[in-house]
C-alpha cells in the first residue's frame, strides 16, 4: 500500500512568540522532523498542509504574515507539495484528495497541530474517505481548552483526542516507531 506523510499546520504562529502558541510545539516539531527525514530518505511522498485564515475576525495564520509560514524546521523542499487550506479538515475545498488519488496513496502518516482541531478533523475525514491512517502522537501538539468555566489542560486534551482517534480512526504510534517502520520498508 502506497503511503504519504501529511505535515499539518506546523506554522510559526503555533510556536513561542506566535499569535496562537501551542503547548509542546517545539518538541512535537522535533519529532515530526524525524518522521519527515525518514520519508525523505525513503523517497516517499511528503505533503505540507498550510492553513491561511481568510475568515473575518481571524487572529492568526493571517495571509502574508510570518506567522502563517511553515516553520523552518520542517520547511518544504523543492518538489514537495504544499496545499493551502482554510478549514480544519485538510480535505475541505482543497486539492488534497485528488493529489493523493493521483499518487495512488492508501495510507497516511499524520503529524502536526493542533491535535484537537486539524489533526482530528483531517484524520477522521481521511478514514471516512477510505485511507488507513497513522498518527504520531508525540509529533502532534495542542493547547489548553476551556469548557463551562473549567480549564482542560493541553495534556488532557491531547490524550482525549488521541485515544478517541486510536479507537477507530488511526493507529497511534510514536514518531520513532513511525520513522522506524518507514526505514524498514513498512511505510508502504
Amino acid at each position: 500500500m502506497n503511503t504519504a506523510l501529511l505535515l499539518i499546520d506546523i506554522q510559526n504562529d503555533y510556536f513561542p512568540g506566535g499569535r496562537m502558541e501551542v503547548a509542546g510545539s517545539v518538541e512535537a516539531t522535533a519529532a515530526a522532523a524525524k518522521v519527515l527525514q525518514a520519508y525523505r530518505r525513503a523517497q516517499l511522498p511528503v505533503l505540507h498542509i498550510q492553513h491561511v485564515s481568510d475568515r473575518p475576525g481571524a487572529t492568526f495564520f493571517l495571509p502574508g504574515t510570518v506567522g502563517a509560514l511553515i516553520h523552518e524546521s520542517v520547511r518544504p523542499l523543492a518538489g514537495e507539495t504544499v496545499i493551502t487550506k482554510h478549514f480544519p479538515n485538510s480535505f475541505r475545498e482543497t486539492p488534497l484528495l485528488d493529489t493523493l488519488r493521483k499518487l495512488e496513496i492508501g495510507r497516511l502518516s499524520i503529524v502536526g497541530m493542533m491535535t484537537h482541531m486539524c489533526i482530528d478533523a483531517t484524520t477522521r475525514a481521511a478514514f471516512d474517505l477510505g485511507f488507513k491512517c497513522r498518527v504520531a502522537y508525540d509529533a502532534c501538539a495542542t493547547r489548553n481548552l476551556a469548557f463551562q468555566g473549567e480549564t482542560v489542560s493541553a495534556h488532557e486534551v491531547q490524550f482525549a483526542f488521541l485515544s478517541a482517534l486510536g479507537a477507530v480512526y488511526a493507529q497511534i504510534l510514536s514518531a520513532e516507531e513511525l520513522a522506524a517502520a518507514v526505514a524498514q520498508g513498512a511505510g508502504n
